[in-house]
């Protein structure tokens, strides 16, 4: 309904539809932090790019996951071992059910402002070797993780 509203005012202000709509979609989804599906993802940096990759996820990527209804949850790097001796980067993003996050990255992968920030940022080569990916929802007597 909110979504409406907002698309309603905009007309009203002089937007396209089309960007009203546009607008109105980009609005982040309303998660309930008892059933929302979390995704933990692991990148593995491709050698001598860790750097490179943190600048992109700083610099691009959190922003198009808002833009594209992602929530950001949280973002670490990890202490540099032997097996990895740029530690990796490991995140966590929240949706309101698996569908719409196949929905969300759909619309991410495609959107022309990532395609240019790959192009531009893996110019001298790929940022990430490897990508693990695990699926999950809060356990009952998880503290709170999300803002209520």
């Amino acid at each position: 309904m909110r979504q409406v509203i907002l698309a309603a005012a905009m007309l009203m202000a002089g937007m396209t539809a089309a960007a009203a709509a546009a607008a109105a979609a980009a609005e982040p989804a309303t998660l309930d932090p008892k059933t929302a599906v979390y995704e933990l993802r692991t990148y593995y940096p491709a050698p001598g790019k860790a750097a490179a990759l943190n600048a992109r996820f700083r610099e691009h990527t959190t922003a198009l996951f808002a833009k594209h209804g992602m929530t950001n949850v949280a973002y670490w790097n990890e202490i540099a071992t032997p097996q990895a001796p740029e530690g990796r980067l490991v995140y966590v993003l929240a949706y309101p059910s698996r569908a719409a996050r196949d929905a969300d990255w759909a619309a991410f992968g495609s959107d022309p402002a990532w395609r240019k920030v790959v192009a531009t940022s893996e110019a001298a080569g790929k940022l990430v070797s490897r990508v693990d990916s695990v699926f999950m929802t809060a356990a009952d007597y998880s503290p709170p993780i999300l803002p209520k």
